[in-house]
């Protein structure tokens, strides 16, 4: 256990965590009475190629793809805009596409930002793109993903990246980790380089996130089928489950098979059995090994939003990021260790993710719902009538109410014929839109088998009748598509969106704009447009710091033309002033009011 590991666990810091999250909230100053909520002047919708926030606001950039993480006693190679670092110079500096993060205070102006990485693109990433695959190439491409942990400060010129630091950090496709849980050790985890099943190399395609009562980072590995293949010719018959979790020879999006064996299908059948998990990071030690831990279950992960049950037991909420797939929750079998025991304490807690009972979300006509016991996911899932959605995505807790809020990105496929038809909890055909639905579990305890649910938002143009959309007040500010999802301590929920790049600004998004970052208020409905987002680009990943006085987002994908980065790009953000003037760089935003006050007032 690491020495600043000992000095949280000890401390009063780790007992307010821990209380805090009693009432949703993590690693967050307790429900605050703040100034007028959403007193910001919303901006309007638009396809302007830059970010825009609101005029009483500036946003500083900070750690984009390439920048130099900041290892202590490794190089720190700058990034070359020409596309020419080689894999090794890739892991250690940040990898493309920004996704979930958090922030972990060290002190009053200081912390560790923790952020995925979720995918590459190819294209940009190599000096020659991506026509000839090589074993460099694919590196390098491992290496682009995973996690980043850096150390921030806020000094007068704003928040600058701590260089070099003791806890800096880059985790990624080829980094050793270790499985842990119920699945560690079964032979369909078993492989050629691991016959023990109980440790792999890397973690990618991580997207949402989640922080535990400890104090450490989770991140959910979500879209990883696509990096496994093969020939398809010659192929045997893919099982059922590969074909419900796509690892299908003749699928890939990528050639990693060709040079690293592990991704052949054929040849390691059970490699990608060891990808789709949770995986559980310790921020604050460079050196303690990540751990994939599996009785959360193995699905497209999208969030792992926890907080506690009133008897102290860990409660984890995730979504299956596809198309009619579910919405799950974990809990411990045993209640969360308070803060004191030190060494004691960090041990047990380390175990509460490996023991516990998984299940799955039924919602009802009648706007009852009920939690449904499973043994394993996804194809558990379809045996016991749980409610398929329309791509249950970010998962977020009100920090004063305990309700849950989920998005529901979209399901074009929903009403289609050979789908499910509409339902209650997903009410349109051909959800083009997507919207947001919240439940309050019974009894207000995270623990309890059944729950009370109803939609928060329809999402959509309310100017198109056969759109659907709903919204909570009459004055909100529309929007599609929502995923990212974030509360902060004040009760303020922060939505952000992710529009396909391909479809921005058609019909019948026109009216929507470029892909944007709302602000919230719950109590009154009121829904107001904070940020909008350079050409191409999704609006993802959110924290705000215990203070309230800054908020990191992420600027992901900017400039992608087309959902398979085969096209020109459309931005050059943030480095150059047109298309082609520069390659785009997904990257961090650190906002704050001009007067340095609370954000989102």
């Amino acid at each position: 256990m690491s020495l600043y590991r000992r000095t949280f666990l000890q401390s009063g810091a780790a007992a307010a965590v821990v209380a805090l999250f009693r009432h949703g909230s993590a690693l967050a100053a307790p429900l605050s009475q703040a100034p007028a909520a959403l007193g910001f002047t919303a901006v309007p919708t638009t396809l302007r190629d830059a970010v825009v926030v609101p005029p009483e606001y500036e946003w500083q950039l900070l750690y984009p793809w390439g920048t130099p993480t900041g290892v202590a006693g490794q190089p720190m190679p700058a990034f070359a805009p020409d596309g020419s670092n080689s894999a090794a110079d890739q892991a250690l500096q940040a990898g493309m596409h920004h996704d979930g993060m958090h922030f972990f205070p060290l002190a009053a102006d200081r912390g560790l930002l923790v952020m995925n990485h979720e995918y590459t693109d190819e294209q940009l990433l190599h000096a020659d793109g991506s026509q000839a695959w090589s074993a460099e190439k694919v590196r390098k491409s491992l290496h682009a993903m995973g996690v980043s942990v850096i150390e921030i400060e806020r000094t007068r010129r704003g928040w600058q990246q701590v260089r070099p630091s003791a806890f800096a950090r880059r985790i990624h496709g080829r980094t050793p980790m270790r499985i842990a849980g119920p699945a560690a050790g079964s032979p369909l985890m078993r492989t050629a380089a691991n016959p023990s099943g109980d440790e792999v190399l890397g973690t990618f395609a991580n997207c949402a996130m989640g922080v535990t009562p400890w104090g450490t980072y989770l991140s959910c590995e979500e879209n990883f089928h696509g990096y496994f293949g093969g020939p398809k010719d010659g192929a045997p018959a893919p099982s059922a489950a590969e074909r419900r979790y796509g690892t299908v020879a003749g699928s890939q999006w990528v050639e990693y098979w060709r040079f690293d064996e592990r991704f052949d299908l054929r040849r390691h059948p059970n490699e990608p059995n060891r990808f789709g998990w949770v995986v559980e990071i310790d921020p604050f030690d460079p050196a303690a090994r990540p751990v994939k831990r599996t009785a959360l279950g193995r699905k497209r992960q999208e969030s792992a939003t926890c907080t506690l049950a009133k008897d102290g037991r860990v409660v984890v909420y995730m979504g299956d990021d596809a198309r009619f797939e579910y919405i799950y929750k974990f809990v411990s079998h045993r209640p969360v260790a308070q803060a004191g025991d030190g060494a004691r304490a960090a041990a047990h807690n380390s175990r509460l993710l490996d023991e516990g009972i998984l299940y799955v979300a039924r919602f009802d006509a009648d706007g009852s719902g009920r939690w449904i016991e499973l043994v394993h996911a996804r194809l558990a899932a379809d045996a016991v009538d749980a409610t398929p959605m329309d791509r249950p995505e970010w998962i977020a807790v009100h920090p004063g109410t305990g309700e849950v809020y989920v998005t529901l990105t979209n399901n074009s496929q929903r009403g289609t014929p050979g789908k499910s038809a509409p339902d209650a909890a997903n009410p349109r055909a051909i959800d083009l839109f997507g919207g947001i639905l919240k439940w309050r579990e019974d009894g207000g305890d995270a623990g309890s088998s059944r729950f009370a649910w109803t939609h928060f938002v329809l999402a959509g143009d309310p100017g198109q009748p056969e759109s659907g959309a709903r919204y909570p007040s009459a004055d909100a500010d529309i929007f599609g598509s929502p995923d990212g999802l974030h509360f902060d301590a004040g009760g303020l929920l922060w939505i952000q969106t992710d529009m396909s790049s391909q479809l921005i600004g058609k019909p019948p998004y026109a009216a929507l704009g470029n892909n944007q970052m709302l602000c919230a208020d719950p109590a009154s409905g009121r829904i107001q447009r904070f940020l909008t987002a350079p050409n191409g680009s999704e609006v993802t990943g959110c924290v705000v710091t215990p203070d309230r006085r800054t908020l990191f987002v992420n600027i992901q994908h900017p400039g992608e033309a087309r959902d398979d980065g085969h096209a020109a790009p459309t931005s050059a953000w943030p480095d150059g002033t047109a298309p082609g003037s520069a390659r785009p760089r997904s990257a961090t935003l650190a906002i704050r009011r001009r007067d340095g006050g609370i954000v989102g007032t």
